[in-house]
């Protein structure tokens, strides 16, 4: 039975090959869980289906070619397993890239891909039950009366599979704003003294994401300006402790050449 890729440590030496073989092990990995994961969702994707064609209040989305609806199965149930083995993938990619990392830099960036995730995961749950009923129903009702309105199957699902990704990526809001911070590219000073642009930058995303219709630009407007919100709050809570951080190391470096 072949072992799994033995994680390097911080300053470990290793052959060009070796590097090679442990790339290629995780890849193998990564494609075994989104392989299985796929089993899994395609066995339910009736159920996933479903789940994303609550919006639609009822309506089923149509298709048109003849192997349309299998194919769109087949993707959102392939999208679905991607998105459940993920963990997976991101963690063969950071176990390939963490000796590059010192050991006290390893640990950061974990606890930031896990905040990361579950910010995520949030974005995406806001997306799917906050936003996408209300946009969902005013862009099926806008001039009605004009169109005879039908959904397409493969379009009705891209774009649910981009507004929730974009959702879910602006919940990451937090962690860029506090990556800039720390690398000292702003601080919680500036945020503060610079709120008006960052509401008018907030706006500007919600404006840029997927569903151009005010109904789905205002509800996502609103979490955007409470994780800016939250972002300043997050930010000067830990520069004040990485400061705090930094002067401890400082003494304590000064009194070891003493």
């Amino acid at each position: 039975m072949a072992r799994p890729p033995r994680r390097l440590a911080h300053g470990d030496e290793v052959t060009l090959v070796e590097h090679l073989g442990e790339l290629r092990a995780r890849l193998i990995i990564a494609l075994l869980a989104i392989a299985v994961a796929f089993g899994v969702t395609y066995g339910f994707h009736h159920r996933l289906l479903h789940w994303l064609n609550g919006p639609l209040n009822g309506k089923k989305p149509i298709t048109i070619g003849v192997a349309e609806a299998f194919m769109t199965s087949v993707t959102v149930a392939l999208y679905a397993a991607f998105a459940i083995a993920l963990p997976v993938v991101l963690w063969q990619i950071w176990s390939f890239l963490a000796p590059a990392f010192e050991r006290q830099h390893q640990k950061l960036v974990a606890r930031l891909v896990i905040f990361s995730t579950l910010l995520f995961v949030c974005g995406g749950a806001f997306g799917r039950y906050v936003v996408m009923p209300p946009a969902v129903h005013f862009l099926l009702n806008f001039d009605a009366s004009q169109f005879n309105i039908q959904v397409r199957a493969r379009d009705y699902y891209t774009f649910v599979a981009f507004s929730l990704v974009a959702v879910g990526l602006i919940f990451q809001l937090p962690i860029v704003i506090l990556g800039l911070v720390r690398m000292g590219v702003t601080s919680a000073v500036k945020l503060r003294r610079n709120w008006r642009l960052g509401i008018v930058l907030c706006v500007a995303v919600a404006v840029a994401l997927p569903g151009v219709d005010p109904v789905t630009t205002t509800i996502e407007a609103g979490p955007i300006l409470a994780l800016y919100g939250i972002s300043i709050a997050l930010a000067t809570f830990f520069e004040k402790r990485w400061a705090a951080a930094a002067a401890s190391h400082e003494v304590a470096t000064t009194t070891d050449i003493s």
